[in-house]
């Protein structure tokens, strides 16, 4: 597979963005958040003016082949294909919050059981119609995932040539909680209980079922130290394509806004590949799946909002976005005690 070549930020320009943000006409320290996204873009950008320009939002979809087999979600799998073409006629709830916040809007046809119509707001790049049941075999086989990674590169290389420096990335596929608490067991080391979450909505008696039959599907493959491996047994395409999709767009030194949990799972396998794309990375928000906050736990991050939104599709980072602008106008166009000629207490 291809290596991405993701550079660390210059941690070294620290003290300079601190100078700057210290020095703006305000108490120390009072914007708060705002003050360590504001550091945060000015690392990433490598400047003490970051600018977000042409907000991308790539939503992947594909469907998992466990759906078929068990009663691991509370919706049929016929949900994805419905649903994606919600996306596709502007009715979802990422469809209105991209539009309220400027959000360039694709979704990618990883691999749906579903044939589509060309669309203009559609990148189909479907692997296969759906992945195998990994209860008895690899989800995925190794070159399909990485095609996965060939392809989502290429996506956001092209949103990036464009003109595009900030994105985001939301997902549809019924199953995919299940690929998720998977990979975050296996990145973690938590148990398969603690990850498990109810999804789309399952009852109690639902939650009890898929706790047992992820157990069983991670005693059958095991855990392995190497990433892809896990990927490959776990994951599903579109949530392959967000992990090569991250890994790309911290290579081309993007602004990656993080989702909530199935997009995290995707960043757990990104940051095994390569720890440099946490650099990168803000976190939208935290969601109200159990899973989440632990996954954020492990990564260290810090997430922007806390809304108990569990409705995936990137819309927690999208929702974000306007805090993050708040970010980039203050340390852009707020004055300095010098320029303002106000004293500054601090002296």
């Amino acid at each position: 597979m291809k290596a991405f070549n993701i550079t660390p930020t210059n941690k070294d320009f620290l003290k300079e963005i601190k100078h700057k943000i210290d020095n703006k006409t305000k108490p120390l320290g009072s914007l708060g958040t705002l003050e360590i996204i504001a550091q945060k873009l000015c690392l990433i950008q490598n400047t003490l003016s970051p600018k977000l320009s042409k907000p991308t939002m790539l939503v992947f979809a594909g469907d998992h082949g466990i759906v078929n087999s068990y009663p691991v979600s509370s919706c049929p799998q016929e949900v994805t294909p419905q649903m994606v073409l919600n996306f596709l006629e502007g009715g979802a709830g990422i469809n209105v919050f991209c539009k309220q916040h400027g959000f360039d809007l694709n979704v990618v046809d990883a691999g749906v059981n579903y044939d589509f119509e060309p669309n203009a707001n559609l990148i189909n790049v479907k692997i296969a119609y759906g992945t195998k049941d990994y209860s008895v075999e690899p989800a995925m086989t190794k070159e399909q995932t990485e095609k996965a990674f060939e392809v989502a590169a290429k996506i956001v290389a092209e949103k990036h040539a464009n003109g595009s420096n900030v994105i985001s990335f939301g997902e549809m596929g019924i199953g995919n909680t299940s690929s998720a608490s998977l990979l975050m067991s296996a990145v973690t080391k938590l148990s398969i209980e603690t990850c498990i979450g109810v999804g789309a909505g399952l009852t109690d008696e639902g939650l009890a079922n898929k706790i047992n039959i992820l157990t069983k599907v991670q005693e059958f493959h095991g855990v392995s130290e190497n990433p892809l491996e896990n990927l490959q047994n776990f994951g599903g395409f579109e949530v392959a394509m967000m992990t090569g999709a991250m890994l790309k767009a911290a290579e081309l030194k993007m602004t990656l806004i993080i989702d909530g949990f199935i997009a995290t799972s995707s960043l757990l396998v990104a940051q095994k590949i390569n720890k440099n794309v946490l650099d990168y990375c803000l976190f939208g928000h935290v969601s109200n799946e159990q899973g989440h906050i632990k996954m954020l736990d492990y990564l260290n991050a810090n997430p922007i909002l806390h809304l108990g939104l569990r409705l995936g599709e990137g819309t927690g980072a999208v929702i974000a976005y306007p805090i993050i602008q708040s970010a980039e106008f203050f340390i852009n166009q707020m004055a300095s005690f010098e320029s303002a000629g106000v004293v500054n207490p601090a002296d």
